[in-house]
């Protein structure tokens, strides 16, 4: 039987990558910025190669009434390469080339291996982390003009349909535009939070970060991408 932090741990890929808009003329009134002008400069901010940071992440299933935390570090170099160290409360890295998926759980002795696009098109699984412009491209924004002081507050609703998610809330930092709040919530009322620390954007992250090559031993399963 899986532990229940890892059910949420995979949960939470299928659903944490959804966003889109037309571009709503909504403002920014303590700023006096357009939510244009802002994601122009949050675009900006992760124009480069890529960037790492430390993450914290809460899952609840409503339904089973679970509340799941973990935390660790992700690396993600532009675009589409991402790879999620999970260091409490189990090792477990999710790594992704943008083209295969890879979960290793050393515990298990196991590695579930998908197609990277499947699980994370459209922005799914926090994927829009490697390319901030599906935030324009897929989801419909609404700005929250009370946020606090310190971040701006976005809802973003996927233009399309889908079971897995109904909306990505996110808080970016006033300061210098870095996303340090992606909250995932599905239909089901099932609710994905990560907050992101610490960030790192002057790094030279090697290729070799997103592959994975599978240790002799450990059993090699194939996620049902239905």
């Amino acid at each position: 039987m899986k532990p229940k932090w890892m059910m949420a741990g995979v949960v939470w890929l299928t659903w944490l990558f959804f966003m889109a808009p037309t571009l709503s003329a909504v403002r920014a009134a303590d700023a006096g910025l357009a939510l244009e002008e802002i994601l122009d400069r949050v675009e900006k901010r992760y124009s480069g190669d890529g960037f790492t940071a430390d993450f914290m992440q809460e899952s609840t299933i409503k339904a089973m009434k679970i509340t799941d935390f973990a935390r660790g570090r992700v690396f993600v170099k532009y675009p589409g390469q991402m790879r999620w160290e999970y260091q409490e409360p189990e090792p477990q890295i999710i790594i992704t080339d943008g083209i295969k998926l890879w979960i290793y759980r050393p515990e298990d002795n196991q590695v579930m291996t998908g197609n990277a696009p499947v699980f994370f098109r459209d922005g799914k699984g926090a994927s829009f982390l490697s390319d901030v412009k599906i935030i324009r491209e897929k989801f419909n924004i609404a700005m929250d003009t009370t946020s606090e002081e310190l971040f701006y507050r976005f809802t973003l609703f996927p233009r399309e349909k889908t079971l897995d998610i109904t909306e990505i809330q996110m808080a970016v930092d006033k300061k210098d535009y870095t996303i340090t709040r992606i909250v995932t919530v599905n239909q089901y009322d099932d609710v994905t939070h990560i907050e992101l620390i610490n960030h790192r954007f002057d790094v030279n992250l090697d290729d070799s970060l997103f592959s994975f090559k599978v240790p002799e031993g450990v059993d090699e399963l194939k996620i049902d991408e239905q």
